[in-house]
């Protein structure tokens, strides 16, 4: 197998970035959406509202782009308002809401390092978000609430290490430790930018925020501080966090936003699970915002195999949960600004 071992790493400090997270932040009042648009989200909104009343779920699932386009803080304001209970992203989209949190800036130039052989090569986000993962394993977290909750406390604690001997966890969180050359303690890591942070947010305020990575896909797995079995153990914990949510689906609203891959494929699962133990969802929503054109009216279904729309992957898959579907083809800023504005007259 590769070593990891063999490879050079870097400060995260000396890579240049696109995004600044200060210049980024999408101010909900003040950023320019279509009136057009606004029709469409009320009509969200007024879905939101009434699964809120009768305490069924509304589930967004977004891509690693929200958090890049400074979205981070609306979402954070709109799971704090109540009007989303529980927000599911991918490995990237954690990522780019912890480097935006650690040092104000986060993507990098993929064509320039890889030439180069720097992508994903910087030690902080390596060290730091597999650290935070290893620990909490052990402490029983789910992978975003792992990082939520080294955002929120500036720092991790490594256990001592006679604590660890009684768990697999732990045992490999000891044996992580100790090829890093790390003893027991604080490690303070302080995050100027919390504030921007969606994890650390939903962290302090209790509301679900999951990870749902695939292996080799995200930058910490180019670290030799990656802990497989840590990632195993927080992301199933993150899964079946999603799995419960989905069981409060009836007569709730899904949502998902520039996720072509992670969110269709964990919901079919998911749904089929929950319905599995007896569950009855077959009233709720299901709205698809994405950039691809709407060439096709999926309220209808699923159209035929010589319409181009049909290739469309994730709309097939959604449209055959047995739930109301629509596709929105819309930027992501604009989408959430004018969702928040629709919420936001409702609860005035």
């Amino acid at each position: 197998m590769f070593d990891r071992s063999l490879m050079t790493y870097y400060p995260l400090s000396e890579r240049a970035n696109k995004v600044n997270i200060v210049d980024s932040v999408i101010d909900g009042e003040s950023f320019p959406v279509d009136e057009a648009l606004l029709a469409r989200t009320d009509v969200i909104a007024d879905e939101i509202v009434t699964a809120r009343e009768r305490g069924s779920s509304v589930t967004l699932a977004y891509g690693a782009h929200t958090i890049k386009n400074g979205l981070g803080r609306l979402l954070a304001t709109m799971a704090e308002e109540g009007w989303i209970t529980h927000l599911a992203t991918n490995g990237a989209g954690i990522i780019h809401d912890w480097e935006f949190a650690y040092q104000g800036e986060s993507s990098e130039d993929v064509r320039a390092n890889v030439a180069e052989g720097k992508f994903g090569t910087w030690e902080e986000t390596g060290l730091y978000i597999n650290l935070a993962l290893a620990i909490g394993a052990w402490e029983g977290l789910g992978y975003g609430a792992s990082i939520g909750k080294m955002i929120s406390c500036n720092g991790l604690e490594i256990p001592a290490f006679d604590s660890l001997t009684d768990s697999a966890a732990g045992l490999d969180l000891l044996a992580l430790a100790k090829s890093l050359n790390l003893g027991p303690g604080f490690i303070p890591i302080e995050h100027p930018y919390a504030a921007y942070s969606l994890q650390a947010r939903c962290y302090d305020h209790h509301i679900r925020c999951t990870a749902h990575p695939m292996f080799g896909c995200d930058i910490i797995y180019t670290h030799k501080a990656c802990s497989g079995p840590a990632i195993g153990r927080t992301a199933e914990r993150d899964f079946l966090s999603y799995v419960d949510s989905i069981g409060d689906l009836e007569g709730g609203v899904y949502l998902s936003v520039g996720s072509a891959v992670m969110s269709p494929m964990i919901f079919e699962k998911s749904l089929s699970m929950v319905r599995n133990i007896g569950k009855t969802i077959s009233s709720g929503s299901i709205h698809v915002v994405d950039l691809a054109p709407e060439s096709w009216d999926w309220t209808k279904g699923e159209p035929p195999a010589d319409n181009p729309a049909y290739y469309l992957r994730y709309m097939k898959t959604f449209s055959r949960m047995g739930l109301a579907t629509s596709y929105l083809s819309c930027d992501n800023r604009q989408f959430f600004v004018s969702l928040y504005r629709s919420l936001k007259r409702r609860s005035q």
